[in-house]
C-alpha cells in the first residue's frame, strides 16, 4: 500500500502482526469519510494514542529487561480497552487499579491534564528514585493528582479497600466531611478473571452488595478484565457471567474489548447508573492477554499457536484503528505512522532515563516507614471536645465517675475521641447496639448515632477494608477485631495494604487508623484457641505499624489517645491489643483491694499524661532484678513481685507497653541497672515478643543473666488444660528465685 512508512527492524512479533493488520484495513473498509455517528464523548484519536502509549511502554519494558536496566515486565498489552472505561469516569473518581492498567492510566492522565505520565511509568520500571509515586520502591500506577491510589494488587487485595472507599464517599458527605474526591464520586477497582475467584474478591463483592441491600450508598464499579487465563490456567469462557450476571442488587454489563464503541456505550451507561443510584455495578470486560503473564512466562508452553493467533484478531488497538478508519478519522498509513511516532518517543524517553539514579541505602528505602514525629503526636493528644459538649454527652464526666476498669476506661476514651473528632468512626462485629462482646463500646451508638458507631458483617477482610477505604477518604476509622485469632485470616489487609500504602506512595497517600483487637489468653470458663489466642508473630514483622498493648487502666486511655493522635498527625497505622482477661479486673492481690482500677484523667491533664510511642513504664521499682513484660504478664508479675517482697526479694517490673517499636533503650538501661533480667512473654516462645527483647539485649552488649519465660509453642486448648501452655505465676516465681540465686 502506498504511503505506509518503512518499519523498524527491531519490531516485536506482536507489533508486526498489529501493524500488518492495520495496513490490511485499507482493503477491509471504505475510504475516508465513511458515515456513522460516534457516541458523545468518545474521542477515538485520543484513545488510539493512549492505547498505543501503554503498548509502547510494555515493549520498552521487555527491551530494558533484556539489557539489564528494567525490573518490571508484567504488561497491560491486550487490556488497553480499559482506557475506554477511564474515559467515561471523572478525573476525581478514586481508582484502585491492578497491574494491567496502562491504558486506563494513560486515559486518566489525559483527562486530568497530567503530562509526563509516561516518564513516571518508565522511572518506575527502572526503579529510579525520582519516580514521583513510589520513588523507585515498586512499579505502581498511582498519583494523587489523578485520584489513582497506588496498589500492589496481590490477588485482588485492594478490593476490600475499594469497597471501603465507595462506602466512605457518601458517609463522609453525610457527616459533613470533605474527601479528596469530587461530589458524588464513583470508586472503581479493576482485577482479572483469575483473581475474581479469590476469597478476597468474593468478600468485597458480598460486602458491597449487602451494604447496598441495606439501603446504604455503595457507588462502586467492579471492573473485571477477563482475558480468559490466570498465568497458565484457563478460566471457563462463561464463568464470570454465570457467577455474577444474576446477583441481586448488582448491575451487570458485558463488553468486548476490541470494540471501542461498544465498550464506551456500555461503560458510560453503567457508570451513569452507579453515579445516579449509588449502587454497585459490575463491568465484565472481555480482553486478551499479550506477552504472557510476565517477562519469564512462555505462553507457547501451555497455549496453542492457533489460540495465540486468534487473540491477535481481538487486539483492542486494532479495534480502535478499525473504528477510526471506518469513521473516516484516519487512513491505515496514517495510523501506522502515528504508532511508530509514539514508539520513537517512548524509546527515546526510555534511553534518556537509563542513568536515572536509584536508591542506594537502607535509610533511603525505609524513609516512608519512619515512625511518627513525637512532637506532632504530642500536640494532638490534647484534642478534646468542649466542656459543654462533654457534659451533655456523659452527664457525669468520666473523670468524676470514680476508679474505672480497663474496659470502662477504653469506653470513655473512645467516647471522648468521637466527641472531639467528627470524622472518627467506631465499627466492627457487635459493637453497635450490643456494645461489644465485652462491653467496651457500650452506649457509644446511642451517644453518637449509627452513622459513626455501627455493626459490620462477620468478615475481618471487609472490616479492615472498610477501615482502609474510610481512612484514605479522610476519616479516622477505629475498627474492632473481635478476637486476635480472627485477625489472622485477614492479615494481608494490614501487611499488604495498610502498611504498604505509605511505602509505595512516599507518604503521599496514607491510611490512618487504630485497629482495636481483643487479645491473648487467660479467659476463665470460656475460650479455646479462637478466643484465647496468644500468637503475635504475624504482626511483629510488619514494617511501619505501631503495636500498643496496655495492661492497666492507668495506661490505656493515654496510649489510645497517643495512637489516635499519631493517626491524625502522621497517618499512622496502630494495632491496639487489649488483654481480654483484664477488661473487668478490679483487684490486684486480694478481693476488694481495687488496685487494678484507675481514675479517668480530665482533658486538662492529657498533655502531662501523654505516653510517647515506644516508651516503657516502671510499674514497680526494685533493685535485685528487672522483670520485662506487658498486659497479662504485667498483672502476674506484679502479683509475684508483691509476694516475694515479703521475703526480701526486690523485683523491678518494667511494663513494655509498646511491642512495636519496642522500648529498646529502656530495655538495655534497666538490664544494666539491675544486672539480672527476666522476660515474661505471654505469647509463644517461637516468634514471640521475647525474641525481640533478647535481641535488643545482646545487640546492646548486655552480658548478664537473662531468662525467658514464655508461652509454649502450642495452640490454647479448652478448660484447665490451657494453664499447661500459658505462662503462670508459678513459672514466673520459679524463674525469679533462680535468677536471684545466681
Amino acid at each position: 500500500m502506498t504511503g505506509v512508512p518503512s518499519l523498524p527492524a527491531d519490531l516485536d512479533p506482536l507489533e508486526k502482526d498489529l501493524l500488518s493488520a492495520v495496513v490490511a484495513l485499507e482493503r477491509e473498509h471504505s475510504p475516508r469519510g465513511a458515515p456513522g455517528p460516534l457516541p458523545d464523548g468518545l474521542d477515538l484519536e485520543a484513545l488510539f494514542d493512549d492505547q498505543c502509549s501503554a503498548r509502547h511502554l510494555d515493549h520498552v519494558a521487555r527491551r530494558l529487561k533484556e539489557r539489564g536496566f528494567g525490573y518490571y515486565t508484567i504488561s497491560s498489552a491486550g487490556h488497553e480497552s480499559n482506557a475506554v472505561v477511564a474515559s467515561v469516569l471523572r478525573c476525581g473518581d478514586p481508582a484502585l487499579l491492578h497491574y494491567r492498567s496502562g491504558g486506563f492510566y494513560a486515559a486518566r492522565a489525559r483527562a486530568c491534564g497530567r503530562s509526563g505520565w509516561e516518564r513516571d511509568v518508565l522511572l518506575g520500571m527502572l526503579a529510579a528514585r525520582e519516580e514521583p509515586m513510589a520513588g523507585g520502591r515498586h512499579k505502581v500506577f498511582g498519583h494523587p493528582d489523578m485520584a489513582v491510589i497506588p496498589q500492589t494488587s496481590t490477588i485482588a487485595s485492594h478490593l476490600p479497600r475499594a469497597m471501603g472507599t465507595a462506602f466512605a464517599v457518601d458517609r463522609a458527605a453525610r457527616l459533613g466531611r470533605d474527601t479528596p474526591w469530587g461530589p458524588r464520586a464513583v470508586a472503581v477497582c479493576s482485577f482479572g478473571d483469575a483473581s475474581f475467584n479469590h476469597s478476597t474478591t468474593q468478600g468485597a463483592l458480598n460486602a458491597a452488595l449487602l451494604t447496598s441491600h441495606r439501603g446504604l450508598p455503595m457507588p462502586l464499579l467492579f471492573l473485571c478484565e477477563d482475558n480468559g487465563i490466570g498465568i497458565s490456567v484457563p478460566t471457563p469462557p462463561d464463568w464470570i457471567e454465570t457467577a455474577v450476571a444474576d446477583r441481586p442488587g448488582l448491575t451487570y454489563a458485558r463488553a468486548e474489548g476490541h470494540d471501542p464503541v461498544g465498550v464506551h456505550t456500555v461503560a458510560r451507561d453503567l457508570v451513569e447508573r452507579i453515579r445516579d443510584t449509588r449502587r454497585p455495578g459490575f463491568l465484565h470486560l472481555r480482553t486478551v492477554r499479550f506477552l504472557g503473564h510476565a517477562g519469564s512466562d512462555v505462553e507457547a508452553a501451555y497455549r496453542s499457536a492457533a489460540d495465540i493467533r486468534a487473540d491477535r484478531e481481538r487486539d483492542p488497538i486494532l479495534g480502535t484503528a478499525r473504528a477510526m478508519v471506518t469513521h473516516g478519522l484516519a487512513t491505515p498509513a496514517e495510523l501506522v505512522e502515528r504508532y511508530l511516532r509514539g514508539r520513537r518517543h517512548i524509546t527515546e524517553l526510555a534511553e534518556s532515563l537509563l542513568d536515572a539514579p536509584q536508591m542506594n541505602s537502607a535509610v533511603e528505602v525505609m524513609a516512608p516507614l519512619a515512625g511518627p514525629e513525637p512532637m506532632a503526636v504530642a500536640q494532638q493528644v490534647e484534642q478534646a471536645a468542649p466542656t459543654s459538649d462533654r457534659t451533655s454527652l456523659f452527664g457525669t464526666p468520666p473523670e468524676d465517675q470514680g476508679p474505672l476498669t480497663l474496659a470502662e476506661t477504653l469506653n470513655r476514651t473512645l467516647a471522648d475521641t468521637l466527641a472531639a473528632d467528627p470524622g472518627a468512626l467506631v465499627f466492627g462485629e457487635d459493637v453497635g447496639l450490643k456494645g461489644g462482646v465485652y462491653g467496651v463500646t457500650r452506649k457509644l451508638q446511642r451517644m453518637f448515632g449509627a452513622s459513626r458507631v455501627f455493626d459490620t458483617i462477620l468478615d475481618e477482610q471487609s472490616i479492615l477494608g472498610l477501615a482502609l477505604g474510610t481512612a484514605v477518604c479522610g476519616l479516622l476509622p477505629i475498627p474492632e477485631i473481635q478476637y486476635l485469632a480472627y485477625l489472622h485470616n485477614a492479615i494481608d489487609q494490614i501487611r499488604g495494604e495498610a502498611a504498604t500504602l505509605a511505602f509505595f506512595s512516599q507518604r503521599r497517600y496514607l491510611n490512618p487508623m487504630v485497629v482495636r483487637i481483643a487479645s491473648y489468653g487467660y479467659q476463665k470458663g470460656f475460650g479455646g484457641h479462637f478466643h484465647n489466642d496468644n500468637g503475635l508473630a504475624p504482626l511483629l514483622d510488619i514494617p511501619g505499624v505501631v503495636i500498643a498493648s496496655p495492661g492497666r487502666p492507668a495506661d490505656a486511655a493515654a496510649m489510645l489517645r497517643t495512637c489516635v493522635a499519631a493517626a491524625r498527625a502522621e497517618g499512622t497505622v496502630s494495632l491496639f491489643l487489649e488483654p481480654i482477661a483484664l477488661y473487668h479486673t478490679r483487684d490486684l492481690l486480694t478481693p476488694g483491694d481495687g488496685r487494678w482500677l484507675a481514675p479517668y484523667r480530665p482533658p486538662a491533664a492529657w498533655a502531662a499524661d501523654h505516653v510517647p510511642i515506644g516508651r516503657a513504664r516502671v510499674a514497680r521499682p526494685g533493685r535485685d532484678l528487672v522483670i520485662m513484660t506487658w498486659a497479662n504478664g504485667l498483672y502476674m508479675s506484679l502479683r509475684v513481685a508483691e509476694r516475694l517482697a515479703a521475703e526480701g526479694i526486690d523485683c523491678r517490673v518494667l511494663d513494655l507497653r509498646w511491642l512495636a517499636p519496642l522500648p529498646v533503650e529502656q530495655i538495655r538501661a534497666h538490664a544494666e541497672g539491675t544486672g539480672r533480667v527476666l522476660i515474661v512473654d505471654e505469647t509463644r516462645r517461637s516468634g514471640g515478643v521475647g525474641e525481640g527483647v533478647v535481641t535488643a539485649l545482646v545487640e546492646g552488649g548486655y552480658r548478664g543473666p537473662a531468662v525467658l519465660v514464655a508461652g509454649e509453642d502450642s495452640f490454647v486448648p479448652l478448660g484447665e488444660a490451657a494453664a499447661t501452655v500459658l505462662v503462670s505465676e508459678a513459672r514466673i516465681e520459679a524463674a525469679v528465685r533462680s535468677l536471684v540465686a545466681r
